[in-house]
């Protein structure tokens, strides 16, 4: 029940705006850090790695998000409001 309750409060449109911002900013930031030398040299990028460096930020703020609606819950149960 609380993997459902978690997957629903991260699909409310603020929370998974927030997390798409800042998975294609923190990103953005670490491919070009990982792999912008071989961009610049004109190489093919490790795509796997590419897809990667953007869903970590996002899974991270994602459960940063999650875990603050755990912490603000009212009746204390750990249940997010949905």
């Amino acid at each position: 029940m609380r993997r459902r309750n978690a997957f629903r409060a991260i699909m409310r449109p603020p929370i998974l705006r927030r997390s798409i911002i800042v998975a294609l900013i923190v990103g953005a930031a670490l491919n070009l850090i990982n792999q912008g030398d071989a961009l610049l040299d004109g190489a093919q990028p490790v795509w796997w790695k590419l897809a990667l460096t953007f869903c970590v930020p996002f899974c991270v703020a994602s459960y940063g998000s999650y875990s603050a609606l755990v912490s603000a819950a009212p009746d204390g149960n750990n249940a997010p409001p949905c």
